[in-house]
């Protein structure tokens, strides 16, 4: 039996969280500030959501622009403020300056999270070596998910690089979900399915306005229909 593609949508408020649920979305990925790429939204943004819809929700771990840590400690006290909220998964991912995992800060951080799910974002697309960074959370608590473009400049540049990688899943580092999201079209969709990647992330694809305005439940339901068309 085939399984149902997942699929992501960034949503910014209530607006565009009900908005994404009623075009067919899987899951929600809670930030604010597309300025700087997504940062943690406010507590009360992300349980007015949690109390909006029912599909499952994402919360960005990510208090400054770039991928250093920062403030460990100040993540961790916002951590356990978004659980408060109603979060129970969570979306983060720290380099070092050399571009290697900043291990000390993601392990301190998925103890934190204590089991909660958590996907490593497109961090990965700025490492220094990508199968490196995988082999060195390989087994980390909770994750399960990589958010990646294949490269830093987009799924244009990195498709080959998601194909090879969604041939190797079930190996050391390579269990976790493979989520495609950067730069994302639909014209994509049908190479990516055949490689056996099955799970898509989108944000600005779900906005025809832009980012000013809010998530298209139509625009949703086209990736939801042509995820859904495809061969089993």
């Amino acid at each position: 039996m085939s399984k149902r593609a997942v699929l992501e949508v960034i949503a910014l408020d209530v607006e565009d969280a009900v908005a994404a649920q009623a075009g067919g979305a899987d899951r929600l990925e809670l930030v604010t500030d597309m300025a700087a790429d997504g940062l943690t939204p406010p507590a009360a943004t992300v349980a007015a959501i949690r109390r909006a819809v029912d599909i499952s929700l994402r919360v960005m771990l990510r208090l400054a622009d770039g991928f250093a840590a920062g403030d460990v400690d100040r993540l961790v006290r916002v951590a356990a403020e978004l659980r408060e909220a109603g979060a129970g998964e969570f979306v983060l991912g720290f380099l070092n300056p050399d571009g290697g995992v900043d291990l000390g800060a993601v392990e301190r951080l998925a103890g934190a999270l204590d089991g909660c799910p958590w996907t490593f974002h497109r961090a990965i697309d700025r490492a220094a070596d990508r199968d490196a960074l995988r082999k060195q959370l390989d087994g980390m608590p909770g994750l399960d998910t990589y958010l990646t473009a294949g490269s830093a400049d987009g799924v244009d540049e990195g498709l080959s690089v998601l194909i090879a990688e969604a041939a190797r899943r079930g190996e050391p580092g390579y269990e976790q979900h493979l989520l495609v999201g950067g730069g994302l079209r639909l014209d994509h969709v049908p190479t990516l399915l055949a490689a056996g990647v099955d799970g898509f992330h989108i944000g600005g694809a779900a906005r025809p306005g832009g980012w000013e305005a809010p998530v298209s439940a139509e625009a949703v339901a086209r990736w939801r229909t042509a995820l859904d068309a495809a061969p089993a």
